[in-house]
Parts: structure tokens; C-alpha cells; sequence
């Protein structure tokens, strides 16, 4: 069953093992971060994923800071021991 996580974040247990992809496409959000992050340009990626729009990249962006956030808030930060 395809679920919306976000305006163009799926979640499908059928598709790419349950991992958020791009408006249900065979495309996980993690793809398209590591792209990013490998020094990728979003106008690169898009031109190797035709189907793909900006709006999707910049998801997959907004989608990556509000998992970090939500994470960071639930973290216990202790101080280092002496």
C-alpha cells in the first residue's frame, strides 16, 4: 500500500524494501542523498533521472533535515566522563 510521507516522499513495504522513495517510483530519497552528497549537482541528477523535477530533489532535501531534526531532539547529549 503506498503511503504519502510527505508531498513527494512514498513509502511502500512493495517497493525498494519499505525505504522512502520519490512519488513511488523505484527511486529511494537515500539515492538522490548521496548524489548530493558526493558532489552530484541536482541539475546532473536530473539529467540522468528524466522523471525526475527539482521539486522531487529539494523533498528528498526536506525530507533528510526534518528526520535529522526530529532525531536530534530525541538524543540524550552526556558529557564526556573525566
Amino acid at each position: 500500500m503506498l503511503r504519502y510521507i510527505h508531498d513527494r516522499i512514498t513509502v511502500d513495504p512493495d517497493l525498494c524494501g519499505g525505504k522512502p522513495t520519490i512519488r513511488g517510483k523505484r527511486l529511494t530519497v537515500q539515492t538522490i542523498l548521496e548524489f548530493l552528497a558526493a558532489g552530484d549537482t541536482p541539475e546532473e541528477i536530473l539529467e540522468d533521472y528524466e522523471f525526475l523535477e527539482l521539486a522531487d530533489i529539494k523533498a528528498c532535501q526536506q525530507f533528510a533535515m526534518k528526520t535529522a531534526l526530529e532525531t536530534l531532539s530525541h538524543r540524550v547529549y552526556l558529557p564526556e566522563a573525566a
